[in-house]
């Protein structure tokens, strides 16, 4: 098994649906993880409500810091930031492979509840074909 640890700044909505999705469609290869950089806290509800509509685990989900994960090895970090954000990129230092993939932050979508559900989905089918193509 190959671990994976995925990192945005917030932990609550790109990163935890990547963490939820490789341990579903990759349990078999990888075990991944997943941090912030300036944690949240929380985990966005409308993270947990759009894995559960597509029917991934979401137990033992997390907002959690990099810190905790500090002296770790990972053989994957991957970083699903927005690169057209004011926030930096948080970067997560060792040898391992690394991957950036740029993914807008759903919970920045004002609008409707739909159009904000809209954003949701995008992200996790985003992150679900990055997931099928890259490491699957």
């Amino acid at each position: 098994m190959k671990s994976v640890l995925v990192l945005c700044t917030g932990n609550s909505c790109r990163s935890i649906i990547a963490e939820a999705l490789i341990n579903t469609l990759a349990e078999e290869k990888y075990i991944a993880k997943s941090a912030g950089s300036t944690p949240v806290g929380t985990v966005h509800p409308k993270s947990i409500e759009i894995l559960k509509q597509h029917g991934i685990n979401t137990k033992n989900l997390r907002s959690k810091s990099w810190d905790e994960f500090k002296g770790m090895h990972f053989d994957v970090v991957i970083s699903v930031c927005d690169q057209n954000d004011s926030k930096p990129c948080p970067i997560f230092f060792g040898k391992h492979k690394k991957l950036n993939w740029n993914t807008p932050d759903p919970d920045k979508t004002e609008g409707t509840r739909e159009e904000i559900h809209i954003a949701f989905t995008k992200t996790f089918i985003f992150l679900k074909g990055k997931i099928e193509g890259e490491l699957l």
